[in-house]
């Protein structure tokens, strides 16, 4: 089994999930008491969210290399990025480590595709809904192409996660905000949507909805298990 490393604490709710899931599709795969070896790497959110909501992504980028080279440093055979937002610094971080880091993106247009899909509906924080390291790269690899809310509704999205879900609070006003939302989204030629924020699955369930849902946090964990338990 290979050691999976993780870059979590972004917020801490979420890297929760991705250790949850990890171990317990490592246990389903293998059964009886085996768990996942893995190590985290829990940054302290709140100067990250600073860098963002500043524009200092340069600041940002130098965070997440030097914690990818500290999970190499210690025994980390993958890198993960344990949130959609920071994958705007993806190739900085893959260029700064010898080692495969799994993006995020990668395994939503795997899915995507497999379900025959060319057109999705993408909610995340406003960074990662408008800006194109990630619509792009769903185009460029998966010939995915993505819709995004409209501009006050990418407003809400936004605050919902940074004002309530990192903070482990759970509205049901705002979970109905998101499902209004994601209609509107599959009205508009959405086949599916992409809950492209790792805190949205906490908030969003795919048995409260007809239309399909991508929950990144679920799908990143299963291919960081997939990559661990491969030969």
């Amino acid at each position: 089994m290979k050691t999976i490393g993780i870059i979590g604490g972004m917020s801490w709710e979420s890297s929760l999930e991705y250790y949850r899931i990890i171990n317990e599709l490592t246990r389903d795969r293998l059964g009886g008491l085996h768990s996942a070896r893995l190590i985290m790497l829990s940054v302290d959110f709140a100067p990250i969210e600073k860098m963002q909501s500043e524009g200092r992504w340069d600041h940002a980028t130098k965070e997440m290399v030097r914690s990818a080279q500290q999970l190499e440093k210690g025994g980390a055979e993958c890198i993960m990025i344990a949130t959609n937002t920071m994958h705007l610094m993806f190739e900085a971080v893959q260029g700064a480590v010898s080692i495969p880091a799994l993006h995020i993106a990668d395994t939503a247009g795997n899915k995507i595709r497999e379900m025959g899909f060319n057109t999705v509906g993408l909610l995340g924080t406003k960074f990662t809904m408008e800006k194109d390291f990630y619509s792009g790269r769903l185009l460029e690899n998966f010939g995915i192409h993505t819709l995004i809310p409209q501009d006050n509704d990418r407003k809400a999205v936004n605050a919902v996660i940074f004002e309530e879900l990192v903070l482990g609070k759970i509205k049901e006003t705002s979970k109905q905000l998101f499902h209004r939302i994601i209609r509107d989204l599959h009205e508009q030629g959405a086949q599916g949507i992409i809950l492209g924020c790792t805190e949205i699955p906490l908030l969003v369930k795919q048995e409260e909805t007809t239309i399909p849902l991508f929950d990144t946090t679920f799908l990143h964990a299963q291919a960081a298990v997939d990559f661990a338990l491969s030969a």
